[in-house]
């Protein structure tokens, strides 16, 4: 009977390390749509969340044998029925945490609720994970290389006095106006974002404008790479996400107080 017990206890943990796996890649359902992390920000998230489960499942699974052994030397054994108890309460022990807890996925409003620079970079890269199956091919590939952009901008700005005025800006955009302007395009209706007015379409106002922020996190990196800190405050750019007025079918403006695109001459800046 011990042996017995032992295979099925083997077995269960087998089955939930499997389950975490899947779980790890985003689950079974979401392999073939990309639920991969694109971050190493949000996959230490994810990794947290694993590893309570995997420390849950043990957890549960130890105390059910311990209870059961426990049981056996009172009762005299536990008897067939006994054992077949035993090994669906580990089974329903495998199957809850490793489904439970789940990653918490930040509200957009939420994003920048943090001075931690790599914290917040870690809840923009999991809210942009969750935001791809609304999004067309072009602007999945560029938000998946966003993320690896996001954590070298999130090294960089681990070094910068979260006062400076240079990362407050830098915070703005990447925790405010790049997951307004994907909101944006999502309150179109689906019918409708194919659609060219204008000679664009609100899918390729959406790639253009991810582009344009793509290069500006390229820039504001390099910059606070170089030490370019007092040049990146002068100089940072908000990004003018008006990419035109077809009819009302061009994506809205994240902010409407935020200032246009445009970078200041440095005899301007004197």
């Amino acid at each position: 009977m011990p042996d017995d017990l032992t295979r099925h206890s083997e077995r269960l943990l087998n089955e939930g390390r499997a389950v975490l796996r899947d779980n790890q890649q985003g689950g079974r359902h979401r392999r073939v749509g990309g639920g991969r992390p694109i971050g190493e920000g949000s996959r230490k998230l994810r990794r947290g969340t694993m590893l309570k489960r995997a420390k849950l499942i043990a957890g549960s699974v130890l105390g059910i044998m311990v209870a059961a052994f426990v049981a056996g030397i009172v009762l005299d054994g536990i008897g067939f029925v006994g054992v077949m108890v035993t090994v669906m309460a580990m089974v329903a022990a495998a199957v809850i945490f490793g489904q439970w807890p789940k990653a918490r996925v930040p509200d957009r409003a939420t994003l920048t609720q943090t001075q931690d620079a790599r914290q917040l970079v870690a809840r923009t890269e999991l809210w942009l994970e969750h935001q791809r199956a609304a999004l067309p091919p072009p602007a999945v590939r560029l938000v998946e290389g966003i993320g690896t952009q996001l954590d070298a901008l999130g090294q960089q700005l681990a070094h910068v006095d979260p006062a400076h005025p240079a990362a407050g800006e830098t915070r703005k955009l990447v925790g405010e106006i790049l997951p307004e302007m994907i909101d944006a395009y999502k309150r179109i209706p689906a019918n409708l974002r194919a659609e060219q007015r204008g000679g664009s379409s609100p899918d390729a106002q959406l790639v253009d404008g991810l582009g344009k922020i793509s290069r500006e996190i390229d820039q504001v990196t390099r910059q606070l790479a170089e030490g370019s800190l007092d040049d990146l405050a002068i100089r940072t750019r908000y990004l003018d996400y008006r990419y035109g007025d077809a009819e009302g079918v061009a994506l809205p403006s994240p902010s409407l107080d935020a200032p246009r695109l445009q970078q200041p001459s440095l005899a301007e800046t004197k």
